[in-house]
C-alpha cells in the first residue's frame, strides 16, 4: 500500500464552495495551491488540519476596482490599509486604478514606482491598471508589456487634475489602439456635456430662486450655497448622463473592435442598450458594486456627504433592476470601487454635496454587504462566489483565483453566513473611519483569509501581479483572457 501523501494544510467543511456547487467537502493544499479535494471525511495525512464544521468556505474575492492613491495620497489609503482591510472583507486578489495616485498609473515609470512602493507592504496579491488620458496613447503599448491588466478612461471629469477625461475623438483613438494590442479598455460612462447642460439647468433655476427671495425681501445669494439636499446631488448626475456615455462606448466598441468594460454601473436605464449590444456580439462587460445594491437614494439623509459617489447610489426601483440584470447576466460581477479620501475632503461639517468627494471606502464590507441582500432574495453562496471571485478574476485574465479547484491558488475565505454584526467605521481597517454603512446590520462574518494556503496576518505576503502576453498580440480574440496570464513581478509563476 502506497504511503499516504501529505498536504501543508487541509480545510474540512460541509459547505464548501466549489464551481460546480455547495458540498461537503476536505480542501488540501500544497505549495500554496489546491493539490486536491477529498470527501468531508477523508482521512489525510497534513502539517495542520482545521475542520470547521459549518462554517462556509468560498474562494478569496478578486476585486478589480480598487483606488489605493499610493503614492501621492497615500493620507487617503494606503497599500498596507487597503490590503489588510481587503483581507479582512475576504479580498484575496485587488487590481490598483491608476488614479488618485501621484503620479497616476500613465507611463511605465509611474507603473514601476507604484509597484516599488507597494511591494514590501501588501497583504494580498496586487496588480495594476494603467490609465488612458489625452497625450499619453503613444506610451499605452510600453504600459502594457510592462504589466498593467488593460487601461482606464473618462468620459467626465475625473476629480483630479493629472487625469484628465477623454473627448470623443481621443477615446475612438484610444479605443482603436486598445484593440490593436488586445487590450481591455474600462471605461467611467459618463457624459460631460449631459452633466453639463443639468448644472447649467440647475443654475438657472436658482438664480430664478435667488431672484424671487430678492423680490421677497431676502438678498439673493452671492455665491453657490451648499448643496445640502440629496435629491439636488442625484438630479446633477441624471441617467441620461450615464445612458448617453454607454451609448457612446458600445457605438465606439463595434466601430474598433475594442474589448470595452462599463466601471461601476448604477443606472438601470443603461440596460436595455448593454443587453442589445452583448446580443448583438459587442465586446462589451458591465460590473456595478455593493453599495448600488444596498441603498436606495430615498432613505439618504441631507446632509449625508458620506454616500455620495459618482455616479451616484438611484432609487429603489432602480437598485431592483440592478439585481435583476445580475441575475439574467446582463450585468457581469459585482467590484466594490472602494475610493477612500481624508475625511474632511467630505465636507462633513457642511453636508456639502457639491464640493464633498466622490467615494466610498468599503472594500472590507463588500462580502457581507451583498450577501446581507442576496440571501433576502434567495440567491446561495455560490452565485456570490462567482459575481465576486471566479468572474472578476476571468474578466483580468487570472484563471488560477477566484475558484476553489485543483491547480488553482489555494486563497480561501473562511465564511460564516448566519452571523450578524453593525458597521463601526472605527474597528474597519481603511485607513479612515468614513462609511455610509456606519451602524448597518449586515449578515456575513468573514472569520479567517488564507492567500496561497497562508493565513493572512499582519506580515505582508502578497505578490505583486502583471499581465505578461502568452504569444503574439491578437487584437480580436473572443476569449475573456485574451490570452495573457498573470506573473509576480519578481518573475515566480504564479498561474496554474
Amino acid at each position: 500500500m502506497s504511503p499516504r501523501r501529505r498536504f501543508d494544510l487541509v480545510l474540512r467543511s460541509q459547505r464548501v464552495v466549489l464551481p460546480d456547487g455547495e458540498q461537503p467537502a476536505a480542501v488540501c493544499v500544497s505549495g500554496g495551491v489546491v493539490a486536491a479535494i477529498l470527501p468531508y471525511g477523508a482521512p489525510v495525512s497534513a502539517a495542520r488540519e482545521v475542520d470547521l464544521g459549518s462554517l462556509a468556505v468560498l474562494p478569496g474575492l478578486v476585486d478589480t476596482h480598487v483606488h489605493v492613491n499610493e503614492p501621492g495620497r497615500t493620507e487617503w489609503e494606503g497599500f498596507d490599509s487597503a490590503t489588510r482591510a481587503a483581507a479582512l472583507g475576504g479580498v484575496t486578489t485587488l487590481i490598483d486604478m491608476p488614479l488618485n495616485s501621484i503620479p497616476p498609473t500613465t507611463t511605465p515609470d509611474a507603473l514601476a514606482e507604484k509597484r516599488a512602493a507597494a511591494k514590501e507592504q501588501i497583504s494580498i496579491d496586487v496588480g495594476f491598471w494603467g490609465g488612458a488620458v489625452p497625450g499619453n496613447r503613444s506610451e499605452l503599448a510600453a504600459l502594457y508589456d510592462a504589466g498593467a491588466f488593460g487601461f482606464k478612461c473618462f468620459l467626465a471629469d475625473s476629480g483630479v487634475p493629472e487625469f484628465p477625461a477623454l473627448d470623443a475623438v481621443e477615446f475612438e483613438a484610444t479605443a482603436r489602439r486598445a484593440a490593436e494590442l488586445g487590450a481591455l479598455l474600462i471605461v467611467h460612462a459618463e457624459d460631460q456635456h449631459a452633466l453639463d447642460q443639468r448644472r447649467i439647468d440647475q443654475h438657472r433655476g436658482n438664480e430664478r430662486v435667488g431672484a424671487a427671495n430678492s423680490e421677497s425681501g431676502g438678498a439673493a445669494a452671492a455665491q453657490a450655497a451648499p448643496v445640502t439636499e440629496f435629491a439636488s446631488f442625484l438630479a446633477s448626475r441624471p441617467d441620461a448622463a450615464e445612458s448617453a456615455a454607454v451609448t457612446r462606448v458600445l457605438a465606439v466598441a463595434r466601430r474598433t473592435g475594442a474589448r470595452v468594460h462599463i466601471l461601476h454601473l448604477s443606472s438601470a436605464e443603461s440596460l436595455p442598450l448593454i443587453a442589445e449590444a452583448k446580443a448583438g456580439g459587442v465586446r462589451v462587460t458591465v460590473e456595478t458594486c455593493p453599495h448600488y445594491l444596498f441603498f436606495a437614494a430615498e432613505d439618504i439623509p441631507n446632509a449625508a456627504t458620506e454616500y455620495k459617489c459618482c455616479p451616484p447610489i438611484r432609487s429603489a426601483a432602480n437598485r431592483e433592476q440592478l439585481w435583476a440584470a445580475l441575475d439574467s447576466g446582463v450585468i457581469d460581477f459585482v467590484v466594490s470601487d472602494h475610493s477612500p479620501c481624508a475625511p474632511e475632503l467630505k465636507q462633513r461639517a457642511s453636508g456639502d454635496f457639491a464640493t464633498a468627494w466622490g467615494g466610498i471606502a468599503s472594500v472590507q464590507l463588500g462580502l457581507p454587504v451583498v450577501w446581507t441582500e442576496a440571501r433576502q432574495r434567495g440567491w446561495t453562496l455560490g452565485r456570490i462566489a462567482e459575481l465576486m471571485a471566479m468572474r472578476p478574476a476571468d474578466f483580468v485574465g487570472l484563471p488560477h483565483k477566484g475558484r476553489i479547484a485543483v491547480g488553482c491558488d489555494a486563497d480561501l475565505v473562511v465564511f460564516d453566513p448566519d452571523a450578524e454584526f453593525t458597521v463601526d467605521g472605527a474597528t474597519l481597517a481603511h485607513r479612515h473611519p468614513v462609511t455610509p454603512y456606519q451602524g448597518s446590520t449586515l449578515t456575513g462574518v468573514v472569520q479567517a483569509t488564507y492567500l496561497r494556503g497562508r493565513l493572512v496576518d499582519d506580515k505582508p505576503y502578497g505578490k505583486l501581479l502583471r499581465r505578461i502576453m502568452s504569444g503574439p498580440r491578437a487584437a480580436a480574440s473572443p476569449e475573456p483572457v485574451d490570452g495573457v496570464a498573470a506573473v509576480a513581478t519578481e518573475g515566480e509563476a504564479v498561474g496554474a
